[in-house]
């Protein structure tokens, strides 16, 4: 995992964002938010078990199949099953320790 504050977010209202291996935050002092960089160490997993490639097809292709439904791309993001388990397991700090593979069919 390799955490780098990237300006290219400054202007967005993206907090972090994960791009197999790299961590990319907007703040520099997000390096110390725990649930924020768990968050995207769910990401990093799940990206490893789908093979980088298949995640981000699957992720956009999930992303557009739910704004179509929700007309809304808010509510298309978080409700992608990769967000969904992400935003329900970030607080939970021994999460990836217990975490069985291909969990975010659970979140479908």
């Amino acid at each position: 995992m390799i955490i780098v504050c990237q300006r290219l977010l400054k202007n967005t209202k993206i907090s972090g964002i994960t791009l197999f291996p790299f961590i990319f935050l907007r703040k520099t002092e997000d390096r110390q938010n725990k649930v924020l960089i768990d968050h995207e160490k769910i990401h990093l997993r799940q990206q490893l078990e789908l093979l980088i490639i298949p995640f981000y097809i699957w992720y956009l292709s999930e992303y557009y199949i739910k704004y179509l439904k929700y007309k809304d791309w808010t509510m298309a993001y978080r409700n992608i099953s990769f967000e969904r388990e992400a935003f329900a397991n970030e607080e939970n700090p021994d999460y990836l320790k217990k975490r069985k593979r291909w969990r975010f069919r659970f979140y479908l």
